[in-house]
């Protein structure tokens, strides 16, 4: 049976809580036998199963200390969720090879889910706006990536 918006949205938020408690053991519960776990443009490619998944959580944990995600978007289909979130936190590793020196961080973060019946995660992809992280850890200027009106056709 397929799950409802309501119990996705307890799982991703599960999920999150997990995550910004850097519990890797509790993320890993929310994760189904077989899941598929991509950070997209990884240079290490997507992990299958939990405990592949440990080693990624682990270093993004050592590396990020978030304080919390705030929800923007959701979108919802039959066991799968679009979730579009802004992560709030410090950089106290490495993100990305770029030292964080404790330097606190905000970036959007998009996931794709997918679950089963029973409310496990069977696929996770998580994009992540690398732009505005190297932006924030280097010290070049910011990237402007706003639109003007008229780029976006919206011009009244």
């Amino acid at each position: 049976m397929a799950l409802t918006p309501e119990q996705m949205d307890v799982l991703m938020d599960r999920h999150f809580t997990f995550e910004m408690a850097d519990d890797v053991d509790g993320v890993l519960t929310t994760l189904a036998p077989n899941a598929e776990h991509d950070i997209v443009g990884a240079p290490y490619g997507p992990t299958f199963g939990p405990e592949s998944a440990r080693t990624t959580y682990e270093q993004v944990f050592a590396d990020l200390d978030g304080e919390r995600v705030e929800t923007l978007h959701r979108f919802y289909g039959e066991n799968c969720l679009t979730d579009e979130s802004l992560w709030i936190g410090r950089a106290v590793g490495s993100p990305l090879g770029f030292p964080g020196r404790n330097r606190p961080l905000r970036f959007r973060i998009l996931h794709v889910m997918q679950f089963d019946d029973t409310g496990l995660i069977t696929r996770e992809n998580v994009w992540l706006d690398y732009p505005t992280i190297t932006a924030q850890l280097t010290d070049d200027p910011p990237i402007n990536l706003t639109h003007t009106d008229q780029e976006r056709g919206t011009e009244q």
